[in-house]
C-alpha cells in the first residue's frame, strides 16, 4: 500500500440511541446519542492514529445530518465528498450486556439518505483520485438494492484507478429486507473484489458454509488448532484468489465484562506464497462497550500495513491491540492512540494495562 496517501471510507453515518446503566430499552426516560456506524468508525479510528482519511456517504440537508458531520470533522475526517439529500439520518437503539444478558441492537434505518443512494450521485474518479485505499462493507449492500449498486460503481473505479479495496464483511441478517437480496451471494461477490479483509469467524463460516475449529477459550492457554485453519484459509484462497490479506477475529465471552480475543492472518506479498499468523489470546476483565471491535481491527490492519511494511507479525498484533483497546470505550469510535496501541504490543515492557495479554 503506498505511503501517505488518503484512505476513503464508504457506508452509512448513524446515529445511536442507548440507556445508561445497563438499563433495558423498556427502562428509563432518556437516551443518550452517539454517532457511528462501521465504515464511519474506521474513518475515526484511523483519523485518530494520524492517517489521512475521507469518509464518503449521503445525509439529510437537516440539523440532525450536519451534526454527524461535524462530529466527524472534529475527530479529524474529511467530509468534502458527503452529498446532501434524503428526508433522514438512519438510526439503532443499543442496549447493553449485563451479567449473562446479552447486549441488543434494533434497527430503525428504513428509507435513509444513504439507502437511497444511487450510482452517478458521488463523484468516484474525483474522490478516489488520491487515493490509496477504498473500504467499504457488507452492510451498505444489505439495506437496499440501489446502495449495493452504488457500492460496485464505486469498485469498479477503484479497479478502473489502481485504488486497492479494503472489505469488512458485516453480515447483518435483520437488514436483507429488499426484494432479491442474496445476502451469501452478494457478500462472496464483495469479497471477490478485495484486496485485504476482516471478518469474524461466524461470518466467515456464513460466508463459506464450512464449519472451522471453534475458539472456546477461557484463559490464554488455549490452543489453536492452526493446521485446520491452515487448510481451511487455503481452500477460501483458491476461490478468492485476489485478496492477500484475510483477516479473523475470535472472540469468547466469558461474561458481559470479560471477552477472550484473538485474531489470524493469512496473508502473501506476491499473491501465491501465503502464511497463516495467529496473535496472542487477550483477557479483556473490564469490557466497557464491545461496540465497534471489527472495525477497530479493520482500521488497525489499515494502519499497521503502512507502520510495519513487511512485518506481517507486527501488523496482526497492532490489530488485536487496537480492537482491544476499543472495548474499554464507550461509543462506536475506538479513540486509541497509536502511543496507546504500541504499548498493549509491548505489554512484556509495560506496569500499567487495562487489562492482561499472554503470547
Amino acid at each position: 500500500m503506498a505511503q501517505n496517501k488518503k484512505i476513503v471510507t464508504f457506508g452509512e453515518l448513524l446515529l445511536r440511541l442507548s440507556k445508561n446503566n445497563s438499563q433495558r430499552l423498556s427502562q428509563g426516560d432518556y437516551f443518550t446519542t452517539k454517532f457511528g456506524g462501521s465504515e464511519a468508525n474506521v474513518a475515526v479510528s484511523l483519523a485518530t492514529l494520524g492517517n489521512e482519511v475521507e469518509y464518503v456517504t449521503r445525509l439529510p440537508n437537516t440539523p440532525v445530518g450536519k451534526a454527524g458531520i461535524m462530529r466527524l470533522q472534529e475527530m479529524g475526517v474529511s467530509c468534502r465528498h458527503i452529498l446532501f439529500g434524503g428526508d433522514r439520518v438512519g438510526t439503532y437503539y443499543f442496549e447493553p450486556a449485563a451479567g449473562m444478558r446479552s447486549a441488543k441492537v434494533v434497527y430503525d434505518r428504513a428509507n435513509s439518505a444513504c439507502s437511497e443512494l444511487k450510482p452517478g450521485m458521488l463523484p468516484w474518479h474525483e474522490i478516489l483520485k488520491d487515493a490509496s485505499v477504498l473500504h467499504i462493507s457488507g452492510i451498505t449492500a444489505a439495506i437496499s438494492r440501489s446502495s449495493l449498486d452504488a457500492t460496485l460503481e464505486a469498485l469498479d473505479m477503484a479497479d478502473e484507478m489502481g485504488v486497492l479495496v479494503s472489505y469488512d464483511i458485516n453480515y447483518r441478517k435483520n437488514l436483507w429486507q429488499y426484494e432479491g437480496a442474496d445476502p451469501r451471494q452478494t457478500l462472496r461477490l464483495l469479497l471477490s473484489r478485495c484486496d485485504m479483509m476482516f471478518g469474524d469467524a461466524i461470518e466467515f463460516e456464513y460466508l463459506c458454509q464450512r464449519q472451522q475449529p471453534p475458539f472456546t477459550a477461557t484463559d490464554t492457554s488455549f490452543e489453536m488448532q492452526m493446521d485446520e485453519y491452515r487448510e481451511w484459509f487455503e481452500q477460501l484462497h483458491e476461490q478468492f484468489p485476489r485478496c492477500r490479506k484475510w483477516l479473523m477475529g475470535m472472540r469468547n465471552m466469558v461474561a458481559s465484562s470479560r471477552h477472550l480475543l484473538t485474531a489470524l492472518l493469512y496473508t502473501s506479498d506476491d499473491g501465491q506464497h501465503y502464511r497463516l499468523l495467529k496473535s496472542p489470546i487477550n483477557d479483556i476483565n473490564g469490557v466497557v462497550d464491545p461496540s465497534g471491535v471489527g472495525d477497530a481491527f479493520m482500521a488497525g490492519l489499515l494502519h499497521a500495513v503502512q507502520a510495519f511494511p513487511g512485518d506481517d507479525q507486527s501488523q496482526l498484533n497492532y490489530s488485536l491491540a487496537a480492537s482491544t483497546l476499543k472495548n474499554t470505550i464507550p461509543g462506536d469510535f475506538n479513540l486509541a492512540t497509536d502511543e496507546e496501541i504500541r504499548s498493549i504490543m509491548d505489554y512484556k515492557h509495560t506496569t500499567q494495562t487495562l487489562f492482561k495479554s499472554y503470547e
